[in-house]
């Protein structure tokens, strides 16, 4: 990132007319498009914000083109990877879905997690799998999809399922030393990767515990639908896949090359394989159908419908409307539309960054930083605001993190103080706005929209808050002596 002098770039309410712009555009966005927002509309927001961004900066402050375009390419490039993994995952939730793998751990899930410790148990175990695959992506796209069909089947609201597994999930992604969040927090502010680990469950500890115990009592609360609504449920599974322990194989292979840190991509890619050939030998029927309703399966329809499976939509019908919406998928193409928003997104925050408009309005965020506690308050407004304008969550930690860097060092800070205040920020809240990578994946995913889960992304919520609050008391926070 170019660092601006003062004389250089724009000034704070110069850099504050593109988000005036963004935010006009979206609020018409919404109302015109209404829930088709995400299908075009925001991400053509996003770019005539970037054009306003270019043209304040290349007409009135002489920024050359070249700089902002090269801005951009760096910003897209660092998502490069999210892009592929999104495709993948679009891969592996169309060949899990038909190879009966989702269905099979839905219907054994069902028969071992009660309705009455629903939610409880369904963070529990995305919080333990993403501890121990370092990646909230991957926890979501596979077993979150499950714990989904098993909610739905046992009537809770889909806010409340995805909140309770977004809630898991991104505790173990915050935790791991697997999770490369974890890494690039502590690397970039310089503190070692343990040592960030440990002062991290100050915070992080007492939120995971508050939320669990809000799951808790909202499962103990929730009234169990009636059991011959849930037996209907189970029994068109069983009518519509082949329902057996042997695709249980599918997640417990993927399991072990996670374990064996086997790269994302390569995991995922094996993952959508398998699957498929699973899919061949216990849902040929299936298969046959996605092909193009035929009673058998040839070599040309069961290469069709595997194809198919990985990157089309795919509505099988079992006669229950519920499950039909249920089981569904996308495919890859069903990412494209998120590809998109990446993209505006990140061409967006790229020229904020290249024109020096962001420099400008966090320097003035600092110059009102005067005690610990509004330092640490800055730093997780600036990670929530740099998720919000650049729609990457990698982004947003660098830019946190070099921008506040030199700040605490010369207020005799640790830097274990820094990296936890950006990942109570930066990572937990990205899965939070619609726009960002995190945001419209997990949507896309869990079929439930960002804004109808987030009331009830407890942990998300409550981390920041947390992080401001144990600043302010000052617990285990140490100033070196000048």
């Amino acid at each position: 990132m170019k660092i601006f002098s003062r004389n250089e770039r724009p000034s704070w309410a110069v850099s504050l007319i593109p988000f005036v712009v963004l935010v006009i555009l979206l609020a018409i966005v919404i109302k015109v498009f209404g829930t088709g927002a995400l299908d075009g509309g925001s991400q053509v927001a996003l770019m005539f914000a970037a054009g306003v961004t270019v043209a304040i900066s290349m007409i009135f402050y002489r920024i050359p083109w070249k700089d902002l375009e090269d801005s951009i390419v760096d910003n897209i490039h660092s998502v490069g990877t999210s892009i592929i993994i999104l495709l993948l995952i679009g891969a592996v939730s169309g060949s899990w879905m038909v190879s009966g793998v989702v269905p099979t751990l839905i219907y054994y899930g069902m028969k071992v997690i009660t309705p009455s410790i629903f939610l409880f148990a369904s963070c529990a175990i995305s919080a333990l799998i993403s501890v121990m695959t370092g990646s909230s992506w991957t926890t979501i796209a596979t077993i979150g999809v499950a714990l989904v069909g098993i909610g739905t089947a046992q009537g809770y609201e889909p806010g409340w399922i995805a909140g309770a597994i977004i809630s898991g999930a991104y505790f173990g992604d915050k935790v791991s030393p697997l999770s490369d969040t974890t890494v690039l927090a502590s690397s970039s502010a310089g503190t070692p990767l343990f040592t960030h680990i440990r002062f991290m469950m100050v915070t992080t500890v007492p939120s995971f515990v508050i939320s669990l115990g809000v799951f808790l009592i909202v499962s103990l609360l929730h009234e169990s639908p009636d059991a011959r609504q849930t037996a209907g449920f189970t029994d068109d599974l069983v009518n519509t896949f082949n329902i057996s322990p042997w695709l249980l194989l599918v997640p417990v292979l993927t399991g072990l090359l996670i374990a064996r840190k086997v790269p994302a991509i390569i995991t995922l890619f094996s993952a959508s394989v398998i699957a498929g050939i699973f899919a061949m030998i216990f849902q040929p029927h299936i298969l046959a159908e996605v092909a193009g309703g035929s009673d058998s399966l040839s070599f040309v329809e069961g290469f069709k419908g595997l194809f198919k499976t990985y990157y089309s939509a795919t509505a099988i019908e079992t006669g229950n409307a519920d499950l039909n919406s249920l089981i569904s998928t996308r495919g890859m193409t069903g990412m494209l539309n998120t590809v998109f928003l990446i993209i505006a997104a990140s061409t967006f925050g790229g020229v904020l960054v290249g024109s020096g408009m962001l420099q400008s309005l966090t320097d003035a965020l600092v110059s009102f930083v005067r005690r610990r506690v509004t330092m640490v308050t800055a730093t997780v407004g600036t990670g929530i605001f740099a998720n919000m304008i650049t729609g990457d969550q990698y982004l947003s930690i660098l830019l946190t993190s070099s921008l506040y860097k030199k700040l605490y060092q010369e207020r005799g800070y640790e830097s274990k103080l820094l990296s936890r205040s950006v990942e109570d920020s930066a990572t937990v809240v990205s899965v939070l706005v619609p726009w960002n990578s995190c945001g419209m994946t997990q949507a896309t995913v869990l079929k439930v929209s960002t804004m109808t889960y987030l009331p009830y992304c407890l942990f998300n919520l409550i981390s920041p808050l947390m992080s401001i609050f144990i600043a302010a008391i000052g617990y285990k926070i140490v100033r070196k002596s000048k």
